[in-house]
């Protein structure tokens, strides 16, 4: 109180008035966002690439960003075909050229009869194009067995985090103890606390078992579900799968008996599945929730309300910057579905470059077009490359004193967790910092490592953890383990 009266009279003195928007006057749910993702540790990295580009010397030649899933700014190419119809559609003289092959013109002109002005520069309606929309619904349909599934319960979306935005923000109701409370599960993606922490839901954390390769157990999530109907009233479920930042898989088992807890609860479920490509672990399989859910028949089949995503940005395809994305709505009350559309077409509508992207990864070439081969060998490539930096990251940090890591299932990352002496634990303490933090800020200071601390996606107490990607090419990967592992031992030494 005393610092704001000093401020306003220095205002006074200055002949200043006071700024309307203040840190005190702005919207205090902002103020609680975090997203550590992009927080303080990214900062730095910036700074420090900076400093190196000035000619500062450092203990390292280059910034090395492991901290975020973005495929090609860590050296991915992308896949030709989806380039080749892109380039197409943004600039159609290309349809002349002899440079591009029959099926991807082919593929550029259908889309472009279906936007506007057969052209990707005009809007779309705000659910998205209607021929994508068709085209993602069949490609549910394959991918779920022959299971309908109907183009007018899909919806594109700027990347899937638009969507699930979306989708939490009509679930948002009450007030003091009668609060929209949501389940996410702990390590998750910050995406899901920054949001409830934006729309003034309450976070009701459930903790993946670690020691059983972060598994979800049904046991953990009654106990989180009976403890926030204290304060809150619980009304959706969140998973992710394959798990961002943990890298499991969810068996089938496991999501049968997630849905028939959501069932008995009334709880209204958010599966996240934008990694459903990324699979590597032998005896793992991605199972969608709409199948799972489709073929326990009656009444969950025809009853659970169920909203599923999917992403251009993850994959094979790694296309972050197109904002592609969709979201599958079951057995969402067709009132409700309305409002959706509404709060979406307040939007306008998502970027259509994104959305013809979407359409090529959801419809790739068939066998017999002249695509197809190249397509094939440049998806499987990057997959099987994918599945070998999955096991080299495992392998290497299982090896290292004081770093253990469970096997890294599927999507793009490893959660490994690190022993941290007292020491250090107190240096942090004393810095106001989480030890994690401390940790990953001191790795990054001397190896030019960037890395998420664990306690930016949550952690038991205790514990400490950091999210690092396994994209980087596999010999520079090889090498920031090394490193990472190096560094881990002197930094337990030095605080020893």
């Amino acid at each position: 109180m005393a610092s704001s009266t000093v401020d306003q009279s220095q205002v006074a003195r200055n002949g200043l008035r006071e700024k309307v928007l203040t840190l005190n006057s702005m919207n205090p749910r902002v103020r609680r966002v975090e997203y550590a993702v992009r927080g303080p540790i990214v900062q730095r990295a910036l700074e420090l690439e900076q400093e190196l580009r000035q000619g500062v010397k450092k203990p390292f030649t280059e910034v090395i960003r492991a901290n975020i899933g973005d495929a090609q700014a860590m050296g991915q190419r992308p896949i030709t075909f989806l380039r080749q119809v892109l380039a197409l559609c943004v600039n159609p003289d290309l349809l002349n050229s002899p440079n591009f092959p029959d099926d991807a013109k082919k593929r550029a002109e259908r889309i472009l009869q279906a936007c506007g002005g057969h052209s990707l520069g005009a809007y779309s309606i705000s659910s998205g194009i209607q021929l994508i929309r068709e085209d993602v619904a069949q490609y549910i349909e394959r991918r779920d067995g022959g299971i309908p599934a109907d183009p007018h319960n899909v919806f594109l979306s700027t990347g899937a985090s638009d969507a699930i935005v979306t989708v939490l923000k009509l679930l948002v109701a009450g007030e003091g103890h009668t609060r929209t409370g949501v389940l996410i599960p702990i390590p998750q993606y910050p995406l899901y606390s920054a949001t409830l922490a934006e729309l003034g839901m309450v976070q009701v954390d459930y903790y993946l078992d670690e020691e059983r390769a972060w598994a979800l157990d049904v046991a953990e999530l009654h106990r989180a579900l009976c403890q926030a109907r204290d304060h809150c009233r619980p009304r959706a479920l969140c998973v992710i799968n394959p798990g961002n930042p943990t890298g499991q898989v969810q068996t089938r088992e496991c999501i049968e008996a997630v849905i028939r807890f959501a069932f008995q609860e009334r709880l209204f479920l958010l599966a996240d599945e934008v990694y459903q490509d990324n699979v590597y672990a032998a005896g793992s399989q991605f199972h969608s929730f709409k199948k799972v859910l489709m073929e326990m028949g009656p009444p969950y089949a025809v009853q659970q309300e169920l909203a599923s995503f999917h992403s251009t940005s993850k994959g094979y395809m790694g296309e972050c910057g197109f904002r592609g994305g969709y979201v599958e709505v079951v057995n969402m009350d067709p009132a409700v579905q309305q409002q959706m559309l509404k709060l979406m077409s307040v939007r306008l509508c998502p970027p259509v470059p994104g959305q013809a992207l979407l359409d090529l990864v959801v419809s790739p070439p068939a066998p017999t077009d002249p695509s197809f081969m190249q397509f094939q060998a440049e998806r499987q490539a990057v997959l099987a490359e994918l599945a070998a930096k999955a096991r080299l990251t495992e392998q290497v940090f299982s090896e290292a004193p004081g770093i253990s890591c469970n096997p890294v299932q599927g999507a793009m990352y490893s959660f490994p967790r690190v022993q941290l002496p007292p020491r250090a634990v107190q240096r942090a303490q004393e810095l106001g910092l989480a030890p994690d933090m401390f940790f990953c800020l001191c790795l990054l200071e001397e190896t030019g490592i960037c890395v998420v601390p664990g306690s930016g996606f949550g952690q038991r107490e205790g514990t400490y953890h950091f999210r690092m990607t396994i994209l980087p090419p596999l010999e520079k990967l090889q090498l920031l383990l090394e490193k990472l592992t190096r560094f881990h031992a002197k930094f337990t030494l030095e605080y020893s």
